[in-house]
């Protein structure tokens, strides 16, 4: 709760401190009540060689399961689901409920699985939860050192060199979407390998793949669950199947579809790393899409095999809780899966040379397991960037301040937050496709966009009890805040504005798309683009596309002809960006002391900035019209020249003074050298 009386900065501390003593008193489990006792008796194991490890005595393997009479080893000379082993070996009991084996160099290249006996009940074949590599549909282990499995160069990778968290400029992309077009030009179509491609085309001689990445300057590409998931058959890749990937199977683990073979685990480390190694190549850091809250089912899978109700939250009378909205929610509170998420992490980090994770519905972890998170992963990346979705889909038996909501993002200094204020601030809400923002002449959420422009932190300027999903700022620094109109959930933005706007031409269409991002790209904080929106993409007004075919999900390459100025606007706002601080201020105080909001027009927001001494710019003056008609809005005083009017860049050496009118649904950025 807010108390309007205080300041917000002291409305942090208070809470803070609140809550920081709450989380000592409430140190209560979450899972099975009938499992509690037992579960917190269970040992628990701090090394670091959990699942197959490789050294100069040979290869080991060790798994975690303390309830176990027995674990079983099995060893396959295939991937087949019905082949049979050529080998058994049971596992000799270890240290604090580990169970391990040595494996003998002539089983290299083999396949394995591990079974438990728990109950005097052998439980289900898995590779384990810390399995690196494995076949066809992840079911068995795959015997190798994914050190091993390198592409051409691979010692030579590095990262681009990141300035600051305020200079990243985020792009949403699906693997199979970028390029399995007809008219994509690239070769591997759906395939990791496609990120390798250079001088791609459509047949109009338009860029594609990496070079258009490039062309539109995005720092960091996001890609959408990317580790082994359950729901494409990678048996059968001959037949059309698609999935975004959010039904995670092996955590550690290349997803099989997007490699050329999905049978040989090599393949998928190497093609991967191939993919990382170009678009660091290109300039461009890799954002992995993590799902560690659920896994896509729980019986038959590792965890529950293992350790079976360890690694899961239930409800009072035993079922599974379901805060992921996907049938169950893992417990990031019990030590062990604490301890395989930031391992699971770091060894991304660490093997694959990840630049970033975003956490899919971050808030059903708790606060305590994200901060040990970040703190690990900055030890040995210290520009690592983390963000994530600050919401559940449904309800959890995690206490509600104990969640990694976006509300208490000030209580993780180090991890940003996906900004819902700013998206349904300028598009309306996600959830009714007739609700319009302020792109779209809605008065009523211009303090939404306000509180986005100033990358949700406090600002006296803005009326929190006006603002439509918060009622207080809840980032520390602007760069906590993630900035979006649109992402791979819901309408893209086109099909959004379509829907809402039945009676709009396609210009009025094409206007508020442009003001949209214009709108996201000028503001403090972080921008982040959904993949195809330079170009207006549209999935046939879908919602949920999580599973639709590649007609309804792919990136559409011919419509970077056809909206050939959509493109050069967010290509040109993107640079407009990176050239001038003054858009990427990189701490609260800063946007409290140089950013102010001007007197304006309702359908207006006006705000004039006191750039920085390394912007070229000594003032700006910026001015966003969601209206259906011209408005005159007040300069600042002085002689000011235009870099931008209504959609697009402009000739900068008119000066003006007095007044400048903004074009409806468009956008007046105007400058004082220095």
């Amino acid at each position: 709760m807010m108390i309007k009386e205080i300041s917000a900065r002291n409305y942090f501390l208070r809470a803070f401190i609140l809550t920081s003593a709450l989380g000592v008193l409430l140190i209560t489990a979450c899972t099975n009540p009938e499992a509690v006792d037992e579960k917190d008796k269970f040992p628990q194991y701090e090394g670091t060689d959990l699942g197959l490890t490789f050294g100069e005595e040979g290869a080991r393997i060790k798994v975690w399961s303390p309830q176990a009479e027995s674990v079983l080893l099995k060893v396959f000379e295939d991937d087949h689901p019905d082949s049979q082993p050529f080998r058994e070996k049971e596992l000799a009991k270890s240290d604090r409920g580990t169970w391990e084996a040595e494996i003998g160099e002539e089983l290299i290249g083999k396949y394995y699985s591990l079974s438990a006996k728990i109950d005097g009940t052998q439980r289900p074949e898995v590779p384990g939860p810390y399995a690196k590599a494995v076949g066809t549909n992840g079911l068995r282990g795959h015997i190798l050192n994914p050190a091993e499995a390198v592409p051409e160069g691979w010692e030579d990778d590095a990262s681009p060199p990141l300035g600051e968290f305020s200079d990243i400029v985020i792009y949403e992309l699906h693997i199979r979407d970028f390029s399995i077009h007809p008219e994509s030009g690239m070769e591997h179509k759906g395939k990791y390998l496609a990120f390798t491609e250079k001088g791609t085309t459509t047949p109009g001689d338009i860029a594609t793949g990496i070079d258009h990445l490039r062309e539109m300057g995005v720092t960091h590409v996001h890609l959408l669950p990317a580790f082994d998931y359950l729901s494409v058959d990678e048996s059968r890749l001959d037949e059309p199947q698609f999935n975004w990937g959010y039904d995670p199977q092996n955590f550690n683990v290349p997803e099989g579809s997007y490699s050329t073979n999905p049978s040989d685990g090599a393949v998928r480390i190497r093609e991967f790393k191939a993919m990382v190694k170009a678009l660091h190549d290109a300039g461009i850091c890799v954002v992995m899409d993590v799902v560690y809250n659920h896994t896509g089912k729980v019986e038959g899978l590792s965890f529950d095999a293992l350790v079976p109700g360890y690694y899961y939250r239930y409800r009072e009378d035993g079922s599974l809780s379901n805060a992921s909205g996907c049938g169950n929610e893992t417990a990031s509170e019990q030590p062990m899966m604490r301890k395989f998420m930031i391992e699971s992490l770091k060894y991304w980090v660490e093997e694959y040379h990840i630049d970033g994770f975003r956490f899919d519905l971050m808030a059903v972890h708790d606060i305590a397991t994200m901060n040990a998170i970040e703190k690990e992963l900055r030890s040995i990346r210290p520009d690592i960037f983390i963000y994530g979705e600050g919401w559940t889909a449904d309800d959890s038996p995690l206490p509600e301040n104990k969640r990694a909501l976006k509300k208490y993002t000030y209580r993780m200094p180090g991890i940003a937050a996906f900004s819902d204020d700013i998206r349904d601030g300028l598009k309306g809400s996600w959830s009714r496709e007739d609700s319009r923002g302020f792109v779209g002449n809605v008065s009523l959420l211009r303090e939404s966009v306000k509180f986005g422009i100033v990358g949700a932190t406090e600002h006296e300027w803005i009326d929190y009890d006006r603002v439509n999903n918060s009622n207080a700022p809840w980032a520390l620094e602007p760069q906590q805040c993630i900035g979006y109109v649109s992402c791979h959930d819901n309408h893209t933005l086109f099909d959004k504005l379509t829907i809402a706007h039945p009676d709009a031409s396609e210009d009025d269409i094409r206007k508020m798309h442009i003001l949209a991002h214009a709108i996201v790209l000028t503001s403090q904080g972080i921008p982040f683009l959904h993949a195809g929106a330079e170009f207006m993409r549209t999935k046939g007004g879908e919602e949920n596309s999580y599973k639709s075919p590649d007609t309804v999900n792919r990136l559409d390459w011919s419509r970077k002809a056809q909206h050939a100025d959509v493109v050069t606007a967010c290509r040109d706002l993107i640079a407009l960006r990176k050239a001038h601080p003054a858009f990427r201020l990189g701490a609260a105080h800063e946007i409290r002391a140089r950013l102010k909001f001007l007197p304006s027009d309702t359908t207006v927001i006006a705000y004039h900035i006191d750039a920085p001494e390394s912007d070229p710019w000594s003032e700006v003056f910026v001015a966003f019209n969601g209206g259906h008609a011209d408005k005159e809005t007040k300069l600042p005083e002085g002689a000011w020249r235009k870099a931008w009017r209504g959609s697009g860049s402009v000739d900068d050496s008119e000066e003006i003074s007095g007044s400048v009118s903004v074009p409806e649904k468009g956008a007046i950025i105007a400058f004082k050298k220095r």
